[in-house]
């Protein structure tokens, strides 16, 4: 279908934001994702300010036979596929936040940012369960579980939702929260974004105190000996210990730090919630290895998302991750294989995270997916300016995949997943409730998330 069947002026009349149609002079600008190496080509673009905005969208665009993203900052977009059919709901102008000191809690329009809700917090003392990249949409980032700096500690963003405003397949503005609308409520916090469009969230935040966080480095050539280490320290870790095993190829770019361009390293990068003194103690047989840098210090918010390193903004860029059940020698062995200083898959970053502690499963906190029945989480990503590397990168992850499968868990993260095909996100009985959700709000499909989900029919 084309935006030629969409009534366009009756659109334009209920928008408080802008609609932006093949052929604009904005068009290119609207119609791009985060990531740069995916172009998208839906029917229209429609730059919501408000959540009457979404209603209108969803509306106009069912009533034509169209389907709907949403879509805030456009991380992990690739999944998508085609947007033919598609109006492409852009929420990166809904950026309210609202803090309540008193109760904890956050709200949060849905095109928020963590930068947004760190900066809003902090003078209260209090932070979310952020990613590790201050530009990260929160609504995006919460769908998909969340996996923070915290995460060893206080478990899954998705587990701090208390409440999302959300616009059904139906036309429907809703609250949805235990109470309300439980099923759909239970369905969005881990299940992505199939099941609504969310134009607010609500959830926990937690009291920051004084973590600890910063980055060992050491030249890549010991990626053996470190990641070794590492994967054995991390036996020894009470769970106040979050941490990454991390190769990392620098590129010659201005905005690289000036210390690290052009050069590589492997680094084990980390925060700890425990007092400066644990912290030490639990860091001294990594900084027996004698790092080359040691960048761990007290931390703020805002401090913690700089701690991954991650560009500060729109790269094009290609990466897939998967869960592993376990990480014995031989495992990692296997993974410096295809991603180690001498392999043939030189990618720009490598990375292993421990997972354990409150990320296993929580059944008491009621979403679609609360936890991981994994020990750690591996994900890569490269550079990929033009085609020939971006099918290059692809048979590097597919190597890199079929090396890792004896230790590979059945299910995989959502947010880690770039590529469609991979690991299912959730057990089979999981899938078939999410899929009855579906049924129950979108039996006809209107609404695409980036992982979707098919109707099932009761």
């Amino acid at each position: 279908m084309s935006s030629n069947e969409l009534d366009v002026p009756a659109l334009r009349a209920r928008l408080d934001g802008g609609l932006v149609l093949p052929g604009d002079p904005s068009w290119d600008d609207a119609r791009q994702a985060w990531q740069l190496t995916v172009d998208q080509h839906p029917d229209a673009v429609v730059l919501a300010a408000s959540a009457a905005d979404v209603v209108a969208a969803v509306e106009l665009a069912r009533g034509a036979g169209l389907r709907v993203a949403a879509q805030g900052t456009g991380h992990n977009a690739s999944p998508l596929g085609s947007l033919a059919g598609t109006v492409l709901i852009k929420t990166s102008g809904m950026r309210g936040v609202v803090i309540d000191p008193g109760a904890h809690t956050a709200l949060v329009e849905a095109g928020a940012l963590w930068a947004d809700v760190t900066a809003a917090a902090a003078p209260y003392g209090l932070a979310g369960l952020a990613g590790t990249a201050a530009d990260v949409g929160v609504v995006g980032y919460s769908l998909g579980g969340g996996l923070s700096w915290l995460a060893r500690s206080r478990g899954l963003a998705a587990n701090q939702v208390v409440a999302a405003e959300v616009v059904t397949a139906d036309g429907v503005l809703r609250r949805v929260d235990a109470d309300s609308d439980p099923d759909l409520f239970w369905a969005i916090r881990g299940g992505g974004g199939s099941f609504a469009v969310v134009t607010a969230l609500e959830f926990r935040l937690v009291e920051l105190g004084a973590p600890l966080g910063g980055t060992l480095f050491w030249p890549i050539e010991r990626a053996a000996e470190v990641l070794h280490a590492w994967r054995g320290w991390t036996a020894t870790l009470p769970d106040e210990v979050t941490s990454v095993g991390r190769l990392l190829r620098f590129p010659m770019m201005d905005e690289v730090p000036e210390p690290v361009r052009g050069r590589s390293f492997v680094v084990v990068e980390l925060v700890s919630a425990l007092d400066g003194g644990a912290t030490d103690a639990a860091l001294a047989p990594l900084r027996a290895l004698g790092p080359v840098m040691d960048t761990v210090h007290p931390c703020t918010g805002a401090e913690l998302a700089e701690i991954h390193m991650d560009p500060p903004g729109p790269m094009p860029g290609t990466g897939d991750g998967f869960l592993l059940d376990a990480l014995p020698a031989e495992a990692l062995d296997a993974f410096l294989s295809v991603v180690g200083p001498e392999a043939d898959f030189p990618v720009l970053s490598a990375e292993i995270r421990h997972l354990g502690g409150a990320l296993a499963p929580q059944p008491a906190a009621g979403g679609a997916v609360s936890g991981f029945d994994a020990a750690f989480a591996v994900f890569c990503v490269s550079i990929t300016p033009v085609e020939a590397a971006v099918k290059a990168t692809h048979r590097g992850l597919d190597a890199l995949s079929e090396v890792m499968r004896p230790w590979s868990a059945p299910t995989g993260y959502l947010n880690f997943a770039e590529r469609a095909g991979g690991a299912p996100f959730a057990d089979p009985a999981t899938l078939d409730r999410l899929g009855r959700v579906k049924a129950a709000y979108d039996p006809a499909g209107t609404i695409r998330g980036n992982h979707p989900v098919a109707p099932v029919p009761a």
